[in-house]
């Protein structure tokens, strides 16, 4: 039987908490919205004893509980001396794009019913901080469709009984676009050869084997590979140890298209051959003038 999972998802109102519920809903999780904190530990025991229909299950937590947020320290310290695993997942997103939201949907803020959202969203911030901080996945959808949403959540939280021990997670990213919000470690490669500049190449990402050639004809790409491969080997086993679930490394570059992809390959490649369960994403790579590309390893993206 599959292991009990719990993942208390919590996050800004407006930062998509509804859709991950849906979505975690349909990937056959059972699904509480808005659940008093108090409640969690009893109701993770009865779930834990339930059997097969209950060893999956989401919990909404939000300040639309108004004191009884509060509670909610105090109820992940009782799941810890219970022996209960649980992960929590925080949504966020940028203010503008929170108002942005509020505004087409016409809701005011639970936090300033008749105030300014910024009001609110300035309120709801400092109460959140302190679980933003224990996240284990942090999810911006700022520039995330729900298609992506359901996507990443999929990857993430689909329970695959065969599989064992902590997923590693490859993403490579453009500084311009952000960085990655849920990232454990950020490597900056914005110091190697950029194929930008080269005409023919500009419009190749990093994953076309010219433009992966080029970057790699210099010695400084070699170099930093060691230290880069070097470190992550002497890291992701020590975190595994550690019992961490997942460890996400962000690779970036200028753009996201051409230094950050490489070199993200090249560690999923590494990791893989290493015998990891780890898989490669290119967050912001499309967001450019992309003309060629080329994806070599088009199945392994859905495991």
């Amino acid at each position: 039987m599959e292991a009990f999972r719990l993942l208390i998802v919590t996050g800004m109102s407006g930062a998509g908490k509804t859709q991950v519920l849906q979505a975690l809903e349909d990937m056959g999780y059972l699904c509480i919205d808005n659940i008093p904190p108090v409640l969690i530990p009893k109701l993770s025991e009865i779930c834990r004893q339930g059997g097969v229909r209950t060893n999956r299950v989401a919990l909404v937590v939000d300040i639309r509980g108004g004191e009884f947020f509060e509670a909610l320290s105090t109820s992940l310290d009782n799941l810890k001396e219970m022996k209960v695993d649980y992960e929590i997942v925080f949504m966020d997103a940028s203010d503008e794009t929170l108002i942005r939201r509020y505004k087409e949907s016409r809701r005011s803020h639970p936090l300033a019913p008749s105030g300014r959202l910024t009001t609110g969203l300035k309120k709801e911030r400092q109460i959140l901080d302190s679980v933003r901080h224990k996240a284990d996945y942090i999810i911006d959808t700022t520039d995330m469709k729900t298609a992506n949403l359901k996507e990443y959540l999929k990857k993430r939280f689909t329970q695959v009984a065969e599989k064992h021990g902590m997923t590693v997670t490859v993403v490579s990213f453009g500084f311009k676009y952000g960085l990655p919000l849920d990232a454990d470690m950020i490597w900056d490669v914005r110091f190697l050869p950029n194929p930008f500049y080269i005409p023919e190449f500009r419009h190749k990402t990093g994953r076309v084997q010219v433009v992966n050639d080029y970057i790699h004809s210099f010695e400084v790409t070699d170099e930093f590979k060691k230290h880069y491969f070097d470190t992550l080997d002497f890291l992701v086993p020590n975190y595994e140890k550690e019992g961490k679930a997942q460890f996400i490394v962000a690779v970036g570059c200028t753009g996201g298209m051409h230094r950050s992809v490489a070199m993200a390959e090249a560690l999923y490649a590494h990791l893989l051959e290493k015998g990891y369960r780890v898989t490669v994403e290119h967050r912001d790579m499309m967001k450019n003038n992309v003309e060629e590309d080329f994806n070599p390893h088009q199945a392994d993206l859905g495991d």
